[in-house]
Parts: C-alpha cells; sequence; structure tokens
C-alpha cells in the first residue's frame, strides 16, 4: 500500500492486476486503475501525489495520473516480474527490482533506462531512495544490504545481514540510518 503526499487516500496493489485507491479517513473506494496483466506487485505514489505507478509480475511498470485516471506510460524490461519500486525525492526517477539480481533506475517521464546496478549476487527484494535523493539502499537474497550511489551507480556500503534474506528496508527520515529485516524475525538499524 501506499499514502498519497497529501495522506488523504491509499493505493492498494492487488492480486487481480488492479490498483485501487481509497479515502483513508471513510474507506470510499474511490477509483480503480486496472490495465494490469498480472498481478500488482508494488504500488507507490509520486512525491507531488500527481502519479501512481504500480510493478507487475509481468516485469513492467504503468505510471497513471492521479488525477484523472489517465494511463500514462508503461516501460519495463525485467525478464521476470518486479518486487519493489520506489520514486526518487524529486519524483524525476524510479528504481525498480525483482527476480533478478539488479536494480534498474528509470527516467520516470520517458520509461528509459538510465542505469542499472548490479552490485548484488542473488534475488534484490528491496529498493529505497535516501531522503535527500544522492543514495539508493537495496537489499535481498545475498543477505546483504547495499548503499549506492544513484548517480554513478557505485556501491558505498555493504551491510551484512545476520544469515538472512532482506526483505524489506526503509530509512530515517533524516537520512542518517536504515531499517532492514529478514526473515530470521531480527530488525536491524544501521548508521547511513
Amino acid at each position: 500500500m501506499s499514502w498519497s503526499a497529501d495522506g488523504k487516500d491509499l493505493a492498494s496493489a492487488s492480486d487481480d492486476g488492479t490498483v485501487p485507491i481509497w479515502n483513508a479517513r471513510t474507506g470510499q473506494h474511490l477509483v480503480t486503475y486496472a490495465d494490469h496483466p498480472d498481478h500488482v506487485t508494488a504500488v507507490e505514489w509520486s512525491p507531488d501525489g500527481k502519479r501512481i505507478a504500480a510493478a507487475s509480475d509481468n516485469g513492467t511498470v504503468q505510471i497513471w495520473d492521479a488525477t484523472s485516471g489517465r494511463h500514462l506510460l508503461t516501460y519495463g524490461d525485467h525478464y521476470n516480474g518486479i518486487w519493489s519500486l520506489s520514486w526518487s525525492p524529486d519524483g524525476t526517477r524510479i528504481a525498480t527490482t525483482g527476480v533478478h539480481a539488479s536494480v534498474q533506475v528509470w527516467n520516470a517521464r520517458t520509461g528509459s533506462t538510465i542505469l542499472t546496478y548490479s552490485g548484488h549476487s542473488n534475488y534484490v527484494h528491496i529498493v529505497a531512495w535516501s531522503p535527500n535523493g544522492k543514495y539508493i539502499a537495496s537489499g535481498g537474497a545475498d543477505q546483504t544490504v547495499q548503499v549506492w550511489s544513484a548517480q554513478t551507480g557505485s556501491t558505498l556500503l555493504t551491510y551484512p545481514m545476520q544469515d538472512t534474506t532482506v526483505v524489506t528496508l526503509a530509512w530515517s527520515l533524516d537520512g542518517t540510518h536504515i531499517a532492514s529485516a529478514g526473515l530470521s524475525q531480527l530488525v536491524q538499524v544501521w548508521q547511513a
């Protein structure tokens, strides 16, 4: 699920290929975006609240206008499904990852690939931009959290998890720490 920028609405990913939008206060269903041909695996509102990105098991990302529901763009060349996506704080790029050992960074307006990060040695489950937009953190089945440059793709830091696949991570609001969790029922907090 993803909150709208103003905190009034929620978008949810669905196995039936749809992205329903809900009023968070009343629970009222507002609209459903329904163009995905496969399960929707990740959804996120753009930082300005004007667009919604949704990823699918078919390896594509679709972008919609959040106000009108108009389909704006479909892109992606992941050979398998996408598990995670994250908008850059300025809304110009989207990072995606899934059933492969890389993270793709896309131009959010054109769908062209800007860079591919290949620092992981196994599937990458989760990706997240730092609050200042300079760094990206990713984690996965190679049991590491990696922090890398959003501009160059160069690896800056690698944090080893304790014998577990990384399934989720989050930056602190000030960008100084990263929390990560895996399949071992352990949450670790790192100094970023």
